[in-house]
């Protein structure tokens, strides 16, 4: 028999808890002293060996320059170390100095112990801006460039906010225009345009501007771009062609690029490498105005049919062969092989030698479709 809440209302309601079953019992509490050999930041062994092993205080430390007459203490590659190790370990303000400075265990572990926010906040001051140039130009100029040229909407609200626009999906919008150093996600130029705004536009002016912003020694390696199917235009292929850097922009799903699929034979694809289930192939194209030496390069990706939505305004269902992207589901899983297709513009060498003898080629590929990584053929 259940126990009766009659005398808390007159009715024969009951006790939920005794409904359902016994309640669940509580969690035990110890309460003592921490244990100062255990530390919640352990990962900062692995930030440690790796500064050991890169030199990264020295090198900021020779770039740099001496910020103080005393050789004692840290300079400015060790301040600097020691901020971004307590930025890794969750710290959002200098205070947090002292919060890891309190953790004995993870002094014995960090690549800068000791390093108190007083002592961060003095030395931070006796940089220079040219110091400052130099720890940038330090930690920038090793690797490949890749700019990455993107768009994206930021819906506001007020009538009266200027400087955007209704977009197509009727959202009032700002639409910033980013020109991205990918490799180190820094922004190197933008543009904020309204919801109407064209980026292809402006992009050649971003581009210029975006390259203007790179340490020269890092504008002396390899510098390439990407964008998406978004600036799908020959005005931005020309501008990195005179820039003499490469590109890779995607193309729209055009009826030209379709009737050119139909004509690649079986054997034109290869299996791409570092992508799960897709294959590439390259093909002879090149748009009016766009530079000579354009080549057309196909990524096929195969899904399965319960990773397309029914949905035929869905992103993924849009890069289906128009054959199969009117389909309902029951039937385009008895259609065969359904593949994501996806078109890049590039004047990369797509048929340079390869390991052991084959030919592979590598490109930057743009994030359309939502699968974009480098597309490889081996």
């Amino acid at each position: 028999m259940l126990p009766s809440n009659d005398h808390l209302s007159g009715e024969g309601t009951y006790l939920v808890g005794s409904i359902r079953g016994e309640r669940r019992k509580r969690q035990q509490v110890r309460v003592g002293a921490a244990d100062r050999a255990l530390t919640a930041n352990a990962g900062l062994a692995a930030v440690s060996e790796l500064c050991r092993r890169l030199g990264v205080i020295g090198a900021l430390d020779a770039a740099v320059g001496a910020i103080k007459q005393r050789d004692r203490g840290s300079g400015a590659g060790g301040l600097l170390t020691g901020i971004a190790a307590a930025q890794l370990a969750g710290e959002d303000f200098l205070t947090g100095l002292d919060r890891q400075r309190a953790d004995a265990a993870g002094q014995q572990i960090t690549p800068v112990p000791g390093l108190a926010s007083t002592t961060a906040a003095g030395l931070a001051r006796r940089i220079t801006p040219a110091q400052w140039q130099a720890v940038e130009a330090a930690a920038l100029t090793d690797g490949p460039v890749t700019i990455d040229l993107d768009t994206t909407d930021v819906e506001v609200y007020g009538r009266k906010k200027r400087g955007v626009a209704y977009n197509h999906q009727g959202q009032r919008v700002g639409r910033p225009h980013v020109a991205a150093w990918a490799e180190t996600e820094i922004v190197l130029a933008a543009d904020l345009g309204d919801g109407t705004d064209d980026p292809r536009a402006t992009a050649p002016d971003l581009l210029r501007r975006a390259l203007a912003c790179l340490p020269a020694a890092a504008r002396a390696g390899r510098v390439a771009m990407r964008a998406d199917a978004g600036y799908f235009a020959g005005q931005l292929a020309r501008a990195a062609h005179d820039a003499q850097i490469s590109f890779a922009i995607g193309a729209k799903r055009i009826a030209p690029l379709w009737r050119l699929l139909a004509g690649l034979a079986e054997d034109a694809w290869h299996d791409a490498i570092d992508m799960d289930n897709a294959q590439v192939a390259v093909a002879e194209y090149c748009p009016d105005w766009w530079p000579e030496g354009t080549r057309l390069l196909i990524r096929r990706v195969a899904l399965d049919p319960e990773q397309v939505s029914a949905d035929p305004r869905s992103r993924r269902r849009r890069t289906l062969h128009p054959d199969q992207r009117a389909l309902p589901l029951p039937e385009l899983a008895q259609a065969g092989a359904i593949y994501a297709y996806s078109f890049i513009l590039t004047n990369l060498d797509v048929s340079s030698p390869g390991p052991g003898g084959g030919r592979r080629a590598l490109v930057p590929a743009p994030d359309h479709g939502g699968d974009g990584q480098a597309a490889v053929l081996s």
